[in-house]
């Protein structure tokens, strides 16, 4: 029977992807979203009717009684949460100068607290069974900052040390902490980049491309596989040798 794997922000690109994967290995799949039901209901649909397991499941991370809400759900559709894939999150471009205090705050809500309510509730019956793997979305900006990007890249730098410190203190239960820290990916989150933009950010990657979210998820179906049994606390980076 295949593990319970729970994907926040499964509603499109990277998070659609990385469920996709694992449902596809076998596994029972909850796609949790937060404003994109309409997207995750047709993913939900989509893997169902190709004889896998998924369902959708609304909360927002970054509010603590809508994670205990998201979890009953995934618990009660599959047991208790084995893989936990912390990929909900937002982007934003903005000088540091004209930053608000609620644009700094939205976003270390979704990407810093909300990886804290989701952890903090998987941990438990991670801890009880002295198993389980935990797996945070950060970005190469978390690794090596982003100009007009400081919150982005500082929230994603906080997941990385998050991810780190977590390793070492629940690694002695049998627990593993990775991140992937993904370059560019063609997603939504590029929508706004002119065939100009993309050509030019090409030329900055070794590979010469920009990455899929498929390639993403194919290192989270790696680090939550027997081949990774042995790789707890490290930083993944699927970026084409943009950051290296």
């Amino acid at each position: 029977m295949g593990r319970c794997v729970l994907v926040t922000g499964a509603s499109g690109g990277i998070g659609a992807a990385i469920a996709t994967a694992f449902a596809k290995n076998g596994d029972n799949v909850v796609l949790g979203y937060h404003k994109g039901q309409q997207k995750a209901q047709d993913l939900c649909t989509q893997l169902t009717s190709q004889g896998l397991q998924a369902v959708a499941a609304v909360g927002n991370v970054a509010n603590a009684q809508q994670v205990q809400q998201l979890f009953a759900k995934a618990e009660a559709a599959f047991g208790p949460v084995e893989v936990l894939v912390n990929n909900a999150g937002v982007a934003a471009q903005r000088l540091f100068t004209q930053l608000t205090e609620q644009e700094w705050d939205e976003m270390f809500d979704v990407h810093v607290k909300g990886n804290f309510l989701c952890t903090q509730r998987a941990l438990p019956g991670m801890l009880h069974r002295k198993n389980g793997c935990i797996i945070n979305i950060s970005s190469m900006w978390g690794q090596v900052g982003a100009s007009c990007e400081a919150h982005y890249a500082a929230a994603k730098a906080a997941v990385i040390g998050l991810t780190k410190a977590l390793a070492k203190e629940e690694g002695p239960s049998g627990i593993r902490v990775n991140c992937i820290a993904p370059g560019a990916i063609d997603t939504a989150m590029m929508q706004d980049f002119t065939k100009q933009d993309k050509a030019s950010l090409c030329e900055e990657i070794p590979l010469g491309r920009i990455g899929t979210p498929e390639e993403v998820a194919g290192v989270a179906l790696f680090l939550a596989s027997d081949a990774a049994t042995y790789v707890t606390g490290q930083v993944i980076a699927p970026n084409g040798g943009f950051v290296v």
